[in-house]
């Protein structure tokens, strides 16, 4: 059988694009990379760690005929090195100067891709290795120390005594620019990679052991800062989490088999994290698609549990916000958490109370994702509440981004306002769980509270949900009526309850229009029924996968309806035929 073509690099950061650091900063950065130069030599490698995961042949053939494939472009450039490349977008030229792409030439059978690796990396200590250009960053020389002193056997056997002279002095430089400048990178996973990375070099580099205990010092205030008592974080971004769980198993590693201490910070924080990245997995391994985070790289959560050695028990409750009912091969994972505020919330998603579907191996309701890999309109509207699997508003998200006319480009505006009081109930029921659920995002500006039920039932062959809109008291009742003061009054308020469907799911209207076929890759079939009160068609939809050049084309099943009262709602269901009833007559919440 032909090798299964790999998802590219994606070349950013779970959340979106890389904060881009300032002028200042940058002229900080290169000149602590040039004075670097001048600090104590290394001699030599005490250890040689292995690769924690292994590259993929087919992105490693792809790299030898010249054709990069990471940071959601494409650039053919055959018989020129990549530093020649005028990178299309900052995601590109990350991944490149990170060195992620070692692995897969380290992964060519018979060392096929060991002298363009070391082609390239010659070509790079050229250009760049005493501080140059704008790739001195301390996360990006975190993950290329990590690659470089991962595969030194691989990129040192055979090289000329020269370039593997070189090669010791842009080690030792790279080093010794992390511990100048690790806390001046931003916070969250980008300070956790540079800290990875100089760990990994006092652990390894013979002349660099001084450095290891303040990196470690400086790991145990970040995961007691960045990683919350139920082992969240404060983006709430699932694939996020999982890189710097991945991080601080290699740091936990490395220090077990260089005969050095284990940290009680990291095996806290492992701890910690484990059972929360549990219950944000789908029943087909991939994460909950949230807040800029993707699925996560197949077999990645599966491989860094193992590596951990931690058997993480079953969570309850809250795992970083995401409510999670699971039943008979059946998930679904709801965002039951307010999103991030403010000026760091810039990857944050409008999506509260939205939820995913997998069923079996399969997903089958999704949100559209981040958009950051296509550029800054595709991310805007990637965050958008209409982009998730949810009750909207006409034209007015959950949570709204800062005041248009700000000095601060889109691509940088988080959150000024949204939800802050999101309820959840959780039930057990005969056969299954039930989730209720309500959010205040648009009480202040409409007066209205969204509220949704979820049940799964019959051993997951059967999904009932229920979604409103309710003005509560008598504040909430006059605000509503100045909203629509100019309105008909036949004619409400406009809302829509949408549900993305999973690109590889056909959706046919089926039932003479009274409900949509869903057939899965593997030929199941799950139909999806409503109430009738509501107006339900089938549109277009996209489905953003960073291992893509495009985004891709997909459905969404739309329940059109008003609020002409003070409340409205809407039924549905999704059901597999042996669980088919009659369309759903659920209890109103209003």
């Amino acid at each position: 059988m032909p090798e299964q073509q790999p998802p590219a690099h994606s070349g950013a950061t779970p959340d979106g694009p890389r904060p881009r650091p300032r002028a200042r900063t940058r002229f900080g950065y290169r000149l602590a990379a040039w004075r670097a130069g001048f600090g104590p030599r290394m001699q030599g490698l005490v250890w040689r760690p292995e690769p924690r995961f292994p590259g993929s042949t087919a992105r490693g053939r792809q790299l030898l005929a010249g054709n990069f494939r990471i940071g959601g472009a494409l650039v053919e450039a055959p018989g020129n090195t990549p530093w020649e490349i005028d990178a299309p977008n900052d995601a590109f030229s990350d991944t490149l100067h990170s060195f992620d792409w070692l692995d897969d030439l380290a992964a060519l059978p018979k060392a096929m891709g060991r002298d363009t690796a070391q082609d390239w990396l010659g070509a790079w200590l050229k250009r760049h290795g005493r501080g140059q250009g704008a790739v001195w960053t301390p996360d990006l020389a975190g993950r290329r120390q990590i690659r470089w002193i991962s595969q030194a056997l691989f990129l040192m056997n055979g090289q000329d005594p020269i370039d593997t002279k070189a090669f010791h002095r842009a080690l030792a430089r790279q080093a010794l620019f992390l511990e100048a400048r690790w806390r001046q990178t931003s916070r969250g996973l980008p300070r956790f990679e540079a800290l990875t990375g100089l760990i990994y070099s006092a652990c390894t580099l013979i002349g660099m052991e001084t450095l290891l205990a303040p990196a470690l010092k400086g790991l145990a205030q970040e995961c007691a800062t960045e990683i919350d008592a139920q082992g969240g974080i404060a983006p709430r971004n699932p694939e996020e989490l999982l890189e710097v769980f991945v991080l601080l198993t290699w740091v936990a590693q490395i220090l077990t088999e260089t005969g050095k201490r284990p940290d009680p910070a990291v095996d806290t924080a492992l701890m910690r994290i484990a059972p929360t990245l549990r219950a944000l997995r789908h029943a087909d391994g991939s994460l909950v698609r949230a807040h800029g985070g993707g699925r996560g790289r197949t077999g990645r959560l599966v491989g860094a549990l193992v590596q951990s050695g931690i058997r993480p028990s079953r969570l309850k409750g809250l795992a970083m916000g995401f409510a999670r009912m699971a039943s008979g091969g059946t998930t679904v994972i709801a965002d039951a958490a307010p999103p991030m505020m403010g000026p760091k919330s810039v990857n944050a998603h409008a999506s509260t109370l939205s939820f995913e579907m997998t069923a079996g191996m399969r997903p089958v309701v999704v949100s559209a994702g981040s958009g950051a890999a296509f550029g800054p309109n595709w991310r805007r509207a990637g965050r958008a509440t209409v982009s998730h699997s949810t009750l909207s508003l006409e034209g007015y998200s959950s949570s709204r981004l800062a005041n248009k006319a700000s000095d601060v480009p889109p691509e940088r505006q988080g959150f000024a306002e949204g939800p802050t009081d999101v309820a959840l109930q959780v039930s057990e029921i005969a056969g299954g769980e039930s989730l209720t659920l309500s959010h205040d995002g648009w009480r202040r500006s409409h007066g209205l509270v969204h509220l949704r039920s979820l049940t799964l039932e019959d051993r997951g062959s059967l999904l009932r949900g229920e979604d409103g809109l309710a003005a509560l008291d008598a504040g909430d009742r006059s605000r509503f009526e100045r909203v629509n003061r100019n309105l008909p009054p036949d004619r409400g308020l406009r809302f829509a309850v949408r549900f993305h469907i999973h690109p590889d799911v056909t959706a046919e209207i089926d039932m003479g229009g009274a409900a949509v076929s869903l057939t899965l890759p593997n030929e199941e079939v799950w139909v999806f029924r409503h109430g009738g009160e509501a107006e339900m068609v089938l549109r277009p939809s996209v489905y953003f996968d960073a291992a893509r050049l495009k985004p891709r084309a997909t459905k969404q099943i739309v329940l059109m309806s008003r609020v002409t009262g003070y409340g409205a709602a809407v039924s549905w269901s999704f059901a597999r035929p042996a669980a088919l009833l009659p369309a759903p007559d659920l209890p109103q919440m209003i």
